[in-house]
């Protein structure tokens, strides 16, 4: 039988910056017992939800500037889902609140899709991914984003169909988005017929 690995161990951690975000370097000992330094992006854990109309065979999806793909492509803005970060214990509430401050839905019901690390190699964030089927009476605020946190949210109904071929033909970029498309797709393939 095979030695048994020593389990990792972080030895210490510095903060450099704390902000919205905050960032630390890691003193880290591997499984194979190298020391190396890592760095660590932490923010909180995370929610994001895909509304969709079941009858219409239509999504709410967001348009908004993020400056990280602007400051790396150039990109002027983003179509993704709703999603933020998580304030409340449920994560569902989160997505409820977040679906309302940015698309002026009031969701019911959320199937869950899943919990996953979004970039598992710098950050602490684990996101909470959910589907929600809506009616154009659930459509009951403005949407568009908090004013005080300047989002500039442009919100859309998209057709499934669309927002599919988006994705096929690589030009849906935002990974969220694109994950909670492809699980409708799967769970509900009659929405894409």
């Amino acid at each position: 039988m095979p030695p048994e690995s020593p389990a990792p161990r972080i030895r210490s951690t510095r903060t450099v910056h704390d902000g919205w975000a905050s960032f630390l370097i890691a003193d880290v000992t591997l499984p194979d017992g190298h020391a190396v330094t890592r760095e660590i992006e932490d923010h909180g854990e995370a929610v994001a939800v895909l509304p969709y109309d079941p009858e219409r065979r239509v999504a709410l999806v967001i348009r908004q500037f993020r400056t990280p793909p602007f400051f790396a492509a150039g990109l002027p803005e983003l179509l993704e889902v709703p999603a933020g970060l998580l304030d409340e214990a449920d994560p569902q509430e989160g997505a409820r609140r977040e679906a309302f401050e940015e698309t002026g839905l009031r969701l019911g019901p959320l199937d869950p899709v899943a919990t996953v690390w979004t970039m598992p190699g710098v950050s602490t964030e684990r996101m909470h991914l959910f589907l929600a089927a809506y009616a154009p009476a659930d459509r009951t605020g403005a949407g568009g984003g908090l004013a005080e946190e300047h989002e500039g949210i442009t919100v859309l109904e998209m057709p499934l169909a669309e927002l599919a071929a988006r994705a096929e033909a690589g030009d849906l970029s935002d990974m969220k988005t694109y994950t909670l498309l492809l699980a409708l797709r799967l769970r509900r393939p009659e929405l894409f017929a």
